[in-house]
């Protein structure tokens, strides 16, 4: 399957974040910034990083691991979802992810990731509160408990080209997030169980690499 022509190299993070040879994403995406209404349940887990010793962040990211998965409701190419699991960088003042697995129903969503930020952004299904590629799968299923709060909360990546700053500004409520994980590396990675984390509704407002 041929998405277009021009593809953007980025060397898989994972497994699971690889592309098939013959899926070539689209360029031309709309640049950074982005503006995106977002509904996304996130959430917080230990996990020791599971990149090969020859990945720059080998030795950089704590083991704390942020994963979410979002409905993205508007966003500069349509509506689309993402299930993504990031690692905290460490020495930074503000946290900062660096993002090994991630993956949209998108393509145009996975030609912009791989182009203006240098995400390994693979293709996925979702089916409700699961995410599933080719031999793997995410389910992330919500309780939410407590009164709702107002959620202003930075947000920056580190893909190895500099770091994206963006904010994230909305309403959110706390969660028993309950994840089961399937997948060769993201399984023993992550694990499953009962997570603790944020239910949130808002606007995240990413931009671009210096």
């Amino acid at each position: 399957m041929t998405l277009d022509t021009a593809a953007v190299v980025i060397p898989a993070h994972l497994p699971e974040s690889r592309l098939p040879d013959d899926v070539v994403p689209p360029r031309g995406t709309p640049p950074p910034p982005w503006s995106c209404l977002v509904r996304a349940v996130l959430w917080l887990q230990r996990a020791p990083s599971p990149l090969p010793s020859s990945s720059p962040f080998a030795g950089r990211v704590r083991a704390l691991a942020v994963g979410a998965l979002v409905e993205y409701r508007d966003s500069p190419v349509g509506p689309y979802r993402e299930v993504f699991v990031g690692q905290q960088v460490r020495g930074a003042l503000l946290p900062v992810l660096h993002v090994p697995f991630i993956a949209v129903d998108s393509p145009a969503s996975v030609a912009a990731g791989r182009e203006h930020w240098s995400l390994p952004k693979a293709l996925a299904s979702f089916d409700g509160d699961t995410a599933t590629g080719d031999g793997w799968s995410v389910r992330a299923t919500p309780r939410t408990y407590g009164v709702g709060f107002p959620l202003r909360a930075p947000v920056a990546l580190d893909q190895g080209g500099g770091r994206a700053i963006g904010q994230l500004r909305g309403t959110a409520r706390l969660a028993r997030v309950d994840v089961a994980v399937q997948g060769l590396t993201i399984a023993p990675w992550l694990g499953s169980g009962l997570r603790h984390g944020l239910v949130v509704q808002g606007r995240l407002v990413l931009g671009p690499p210096p």
